[in-house]
């Protein structure tokens, strides 16, 4: 079985990599793929016997190259908010060509229904999937822990941690913990056709962020809760264009609304062991 892995030199898929070489998948039943050659270059000499690629979603050539003689593909989603659909579809039809027999995808919670400002991409991709015939097997992954490494590094300078999310909550966890959600679902039966809702096994407060800061930093940080037209204005005033502001303040009235709260267990089932806490990444930040 190959199992081609696109991301590679991006951080989910490379986490992806190191855990299912983890979980006895040889090597040289890999393909690494991404658009960094001089990542893929070091991956190869770090992983001996794995065959590393350069693709370009946008560039259905080098993924007819890349995706030939696979059975599985990683489809690690795009990060360009906007083009992902366009992108993702590429990689499908790509796939279609290559006589891919499973895609296993990463999406966003309860993509297919909910009001988050990511889900209609992903409900899109989703849907081409669907449509594609193929079996699929599709990971909804709720917030990372390391999604938070710029906001510890501000309130490590400022002493405030300050967001328009009120008291909504975050089921984040490690990046690496859904990483190893993708190894697992290629290393154990059963998961053919399943949708599974990824997410952290608490679900954390930005009070409680402030509290976990405090412990690892030694030193108060303070919770400051402003309104979105107040964060809005702080952001522009920062100098953040005002379309990334904008977004920022979405996804933070997301939060403030429970769409990222949900602690289904199923990321730990999945794994066989609790998520990350979010103060330990915080400490390894």
């Amino acid at each position: 079985m190959t199992i081609v892995v696109t991301g590679a030199t991006g951080h989910l898929g490379r986490l992806a990599v190191d855990h299912l070489l983890a979980r006895g998948i040889p090597a040289a039943d890999l393909v690494a793929a991404g658009r960094n050659p001089e990542k893929l270059e070091a991956l190869a000499e770090a992983v001996p016997g794995i065959r590393t690629a350069v693709i370009d979603f946008a560039d259905p050539a080098s993924l007819d190259a890349t995706f030939a003689g696979a059975s599985v593909l990683v489809l690690v989603s795009a990060s360009e908010p906007g083009q992902r659909v366009a992108l993702h579809v590429n990689a499908i039809e790509a796939a279609q060509r290559a006589g891919i027999e499973r895609i296993v995808y990463t999406s966003a919670p309860h993509a297919t229904t909910s009001a988050l400002v990511l889900a209609p991409e992903h409900k899109a991709t989703e849907e081409a999937l669907a449509a594609s015939g193929l079996v699929t097997t599709i990971l909804r992954n709720n917030w990372y822990n390391e999604n938070y490494t710029s906001a510890f590094a501000q309130a490590r300078e400022t002493g405030v941690y300050l967001t328009s999310t009120g008291s909504g909550r975050v089921a984040s966890a490690a990046r690496s913990d859904y990483a190893e959600a993708i190894a697992a679902v290629l290393t154990t039966p059963g998961h053919e056709g399943a949708v599974y809702e990824l997410s952290g096994d608490v679900a954390w407060t930005g009070e409680e962020f402030a509290e976990a800061a405090t412990s690892v930093l030694g030193r108060p940080i303070e919770f400051r809760s402003v309104s979105p037209e107040e964060h809005l204005a702080i952001l522009t005033d920062a100098g953040l264009d005002a379309g990334t502001a904008g977004f920022v303040v979405a996804l933070d009235g997301n939060i403030r609304d429970g769409l990222l709260a949900e602690t289904s267990g199923e990321l730990a089932q999945l794994i066989g062991h609790p998520t990350t806490p979010l103060i330990d990444s915080l400490r390894a930040f």
